[in-house]
């Protein structure tokens, strides 16, 4: 409640609607005490008298309102009203009176006639409507005003406070989570990223005891950019921060500055920072900031980008204009760092970068173990299974895992979701759903199979190449068959690894070539990943013979990317270096083919035959692999701990040994 020059509170504030209700309030008023014509109200009995005079022009008897209603001749005016009492408005004087009822008028009348041989007209009516007659009065007042009402809402757009009016576009379209709110959001909800966590945590303890450090001479942290694949947890991570430090929270999108008028987007950038300071200390969180934070200056010669530079001009401004210890501090989130203003970067506004990695294994364990609390599940769902099952994947993508697995044991008429649920999930968001209602021949049947069982030798063969999983020729999405590999999760990756990957990546167009004699459309996106692959070892990583040592790629996006950074003779000497490390890749995976052409056509009769092989199919084709990955090997150990543990004492925990090779793990991602 607003508050007198006093102090105490000020229940009366002027407002807009008052003058509105006022005015409307006006015309009801005119519209029931004017009357521009000349009349007045007469008995019954004079009444009578004045028609058989002769003095009316015409009479009109409303039925229901038992009144007749008189016009009075011109030259008879004299006779019913007093000087004083005409008015000289052009108008007809009339006369009114309540009959007894319209029976009575009427035998009056008929007698009259008779009598007196008078020649006023009469007519008949039910009655006039007051409701009807206001509305035709007072409605086209009311249609503009509705209609000026919605005109107003609209250019608006319900932005900001109170937003009924134009003078609200410019309102910053902040939603405000209150520390009072009852769904808070704390570091308890946010599986894994304990790196991210860690640097957070200390902008909660700035923003709980901020005198800790001021007084030491220090300076509360101005902001923070929260940097990461799509999917990560970057927004949540943001909510929890403003949960655990139990302040105000401000969120919204880059885009919400943008607006087609122009001015708005900054207008908004100083409203929203207004809202800050006096909800301080607080957080204002802004998700996808590079929709506005994009580097100035890219293309000069157009002015599409005037109104996001203003924005952006205005946001630089507000964040390096407050006091140091006002408690307002900016978390912005975006998976596009690299397009970022170099002056948004800088210390003072965005002080620090905190990085939110794709989870590793043990952040992958518990992501599942948030997502599979609300999920009826039986004993078979391992957690740990389906964190070494599911490489690669953000929070984002586990969720969607656990909730496809869900629908599809709910289709399949199942009271708990299994193990092989979700296997099945993964398969489909990954390979995309099945489709064995597609047609094919046997001769493309057998082609798809050979494509497959080429991969699947291959990866088994080479030492470097991910560890098979499944294959199968089931059509899947837009593929006609897929294979499934574990990949090690690691930092870091070698030439000789990189080009066993592309030595079987190219196993299925080389089985095609040496065992079918042809090749075919199959290996699109094969070729692709490989070409891709082969041209980043060369421009970016330097492992070239002939260009060893060089990186063409910009990381900072400064660059104004029209022109190559090399010269044509580069150019042509990349392109043939890409297609030599191609060329020598092709021809290893047909020699290692051609030395394994028995159990490769054995892997495509079973392909033919089960549709879809495992590694334990493939292990008993080609004996066991030769070369154990670090995750074969954590593996091999977590099963020989499981075989020995009924050898222990029943009731007795398990040596604190047995964790230590899945703790090694992330070591060899």
């Amino acid at each position: 409640m607003p508050k007198g020059k006093n102090g105490k509170p000020n229940p009366f504030r002027f407002n807009l609607y008052w003058m509105y209700g006022l005015i409307f309030l006006m015309l009801i008023a005119l519209y029931m005490t004017n009357d521009s014509s000349n009349s007045k109200e007469v008995d019954w009995t004079q009444f009578q008298r004045y028609v058989k005079e002769n003095t009316f022009q015409s009479i009109t008897i409303y039925n229901q309102k038992r009144l007749a209603e008189a016009t009075v001749k011109p030259d008879r005016i004299g006779t019913v009203f007093k000087e004083a009492e005409i008015a000289n408005t052009g108008v007809a004087p009339k006369i009114y009176t309540k009959i007894p009822s319209a029976d009575k008028f009427s035998d009056f009348y008929d007698k009259a006639v008779a009598e007196n041989q008078i020649d006023t007209q009469l007519r008949f009516e039910e009655g006039e409507d007051l409701l009807w007659s206001f509305l035709v009065s007072i409605g086209p007042f009311l249609l503009i005003i509705l209609i000026w009402f919605y005109l107003m809402r609209r250019m608006s757009g319900g932005a900001g406070p109170g937003g009924g009016n134009v003078f609200t576009v410019g309102k910053a379209k902040a939603q405000l989570f209150d520390k009072d709110n009852e769904h808070r959001i704390t570091f308890k909800d946010v599986a894994g990223l304990a790196g991210a966590k860690q640097e957070v945590e200390e902008i909660v303890s700035f923003l709980k005891n901020p005198e800790k450090y001021t007084e030491l001479g220090g300076k509360i942290p101005k902001g923070a950019l929260l940097v990461g694949p799509p999917g990560t947890g970057k927004t949540l991570l943001a909510k929890a921060v403003a949960g655990e430090a139990n302040v105000p929270f401000f969120s919204l999108s880059g885009s919400d500055f943008v607006e087609m008028f122009v001015g708005v987007g900054a207008s908004r950038v100083r409203d929203l920072f207004r809202q800050a300071k006096e909800k301080s200390p607080c957080i204002v969180f802004i998700d996808e900031i590079d929709a506005v934070g994009r580097a100035r200056g890219r293309n000069t010669s157009m002015n599409s980008n005037d109104e996001r530079e203003n924005t952006l001009n205005q946001l630089l401004t507000e964040m390096d204009g407050f006091g140091s210890n006002s408690g307002v501090i900016i978390l912005a989130a975006t998976n596009r760092a690299d397009i970022l203003d170099k002056a948004l970067l800088r210390a003072g506004r965005f002080d620090r970068q905190i990085h939110v990695e794709l989870p590793d294994l043990n952040e992958r364990k518990e992501i599942f173990g948030v997502h599979l609390r609300p999920i009826k599940i039986d004993e078979s769902v391992d957690t740990d299974f389906l964190a070494r099952q599911t490489p690669g994947f953000s929070g984002a993508d586990i969720a969607n895992v656990c909730n496809e697995a869900a629908l599809i044991a709910a289709r399949n008429g199942k009271k708990f979701v299994q193990k092989e649920d979700f296997m099945n999930a993964v398969d489909r968001i990954v390979g995309g759903l099945e489709k064995r209602t597609k047609i094919m021949t046997d001769e493309e049947r057998h082609s798809i199979a050979t494509h497959e069982a080429g991969h699947a030798t291959l990866s088994w063969k080479l030492e470097h190449a991910n560890p098979l999983v499944k294959v199968t020729i089931v059509p899947r999405g837009k593929a006609l068959g897929a294979a499934w590999y574990l990949p090690e999760e690691r930092q870091i990756t070698t030439k000789e690894q990189l080009l066993d990957e592309m030595c079987a990546t190219l196993g299925g167009r080389a089985a095609e070539e040496l065992f079918l004699g042809e090749i075919s459309t199959g290996a699109s996106n094969d070729l692709e990943r490989v070409t891709k692959q082969a041209y980043a070892m060369v421009v970016y990583f330097g492992m070239s013979e002939k260009l060893p040592n060089l990186n063409y790629y910009d990381s900072t996006g400064q660059e104004w990317g029209f022109t190559k950074p090399y010269s044509e003779e580069t150019a042509k000497l990349i392109d043939d270096e890409v297609q030599r490390i191609i060329n020598e890749q092709y021809a290893r995976a047909k020699q290692i083919l051609s030395a394994e052409a028995e159990g490769h056509h054995q892997l495509a009769r079973t392909l033919l035959e089960k549709e879809v092989i495992y590694s334990e199919d493939v292990e008993r084709i080609f004996g066991k692999r030769p070369w154990l990955s670090r995750s074969q090997e954590i593996l091999k150990a977590q099963e020989k701990e499981e075989q020995e543990k009924p050898k222990e004492v029943e009731g007795e925990n398990p040596p604190e040994s047995a964790a230590l090779p899945e703790g090694k793990s992330e070591e060899n991602k």
